[in-house]
């Protein structure tokens, strides 16, 4: 891809995500992402092969359709209301509106079905901004609309999520598509809290990030795209593929990890809020996604694949580990011994 192409699409990303994070206005929030999709599009697509072309085909229509959707509800309320400010959405209609568009936009149950095919039609440095750059200014619209908005619906959609993200990822194959499923797994859990806490879905939103980029900067290192590759990977660098166990642990939510924090504060404050059954249910569908972590940990680092004769031999190569992953991987893993600092704050 042109590098001056490159740099006007990443340039655009981030102006576009600055406009919709930044403004009060609902045209102005829109125009943003609008930006967000069309400077996305050109780095789903640089590779020019036919499933690239089909994931950003896909990706223009399902968030043209969800930008339309948001559209119209802010429409809607400034017609009732007379407001075109994002914190004055109060009409019933158009809050039903905004968390159909909104969780169109993030890959929500029941609008979960484009994340995973785009996810795999795309690289994995595109599907890193995918999951996690691209979903922050929907979550922070869900934000300031959060005392608008509907809980039941909110905690049904969040519960459908994170039981499909668990269900659906238990026979992938291809690393793309159980990370997908993994993003739409933990988006269950940051929607699940949003009505009653909006500042740990943040917490959780950022803590997830942490956790998911250097398991994609990874992969890219180490060149896996298939299950059958990840078994021989550990011949190309042994640590970073020893490592990779322990981040894929802490984003299953084991309890030394990084991810035990926002799981652990979650169920607290369900349990505060007297939602003790909703969060048992969100405890024990978390399970499925801790199977296949562990299936994905158990092949990245435990087993080889039966290979024939002359199979060739994957020998470790002189790559060194670049400081940008060797520095998410320490916050992916240890962050959790500084949980103290987050309940000391204000």
């Amino acid at each position: 891809m042109n590098p001056q192409a490159k740099l006007l699409s990443i340039t655009s990303l981030f102006l576009g995500s600055t406009i919709t994070i930044t403004s009060n206005h609902w045209v102005m929030a829109w125009t943003g992402l609008e930006i967000n999709t069309l400077a996305i599009l050109p780095l789903i697509s640089k590779s020019h092969h036919p499933r690239a072309i089909e994931a950003a085909t896909k990706y223009f229509l399902v968030q043209a359709a969800a930008s339309a959707l948001l559209l119209f509800s802010s429409m809607t309320n400034a017609w009732y209301i007379g407001q075109w400010d994002i914190t004055q959405l109060t009409h019933p209609t158009s809050c039903l509106l905004l968390t159909t568009a909104i969780s169109i936009k993030l890959g929500l149950v029941p609008f979960h079905f484009w994340f995973p095919e785009i996810l795999q039609g795309t690289s994995l440095t595109t599907g890193l901004l995918l999951a996690t750059a691209l979903k922050f200014p929907p979550i922070t619209l869900l934000l300031l609309t959060s005392p608008s908005l509907n809980p039941t619906l909110l905690t049904t959609m969040a519960v459908a999520s994170a039981a499909l993200g668990g269900w659906a990822g238990l026979n992938q194959t291809q690393t793309r598509k159980i990370l997908a499923f993994s993003s739409i797994s933990h988006l269950g859990w940051m929607t699940i809290i949003l009505v009653y806490n909006p500042k740990l879905t943040l917490i959780t939103f950022y803590l997830y990030c942490l956790m998911t980029i250097p398991i994609f900067l990874t992969l890219d290192t180490i060149k896996t795209l298939k299950l059958t590759t990840m078994s021989t990977a550990w011949t190309k660098i042994p640590s970073l593929t020893a490592t990779l166990m322990l981040m894929l642990l802490s984003l299953a939510g084991l309890p030394p990890l990084t991810g035990f924090l926002p799981k652990w504060l979650i169920i607290q404050e369900l349990t505060k809020q007297e939602m003790t059954p909703t969060a048992t249910i969100i405890a024990l569908l978390s399970l499925l996604g801790l199977f296949f972590y562990l299936r994905l940990a158990y092949c990245a680092t435990i087993t080889l694949p039966p290979n024939s004769i002359n199979h060739m031999k994957q020998w470790q190569t002189n790559k060194s580990t670049k400081m940008l992953t060797a520095t998410f991987i320490t916050l992916s893993i240890m962050l959790l011994p500084l949980s103290p600092m987050i309940f000391a704050t204000p």
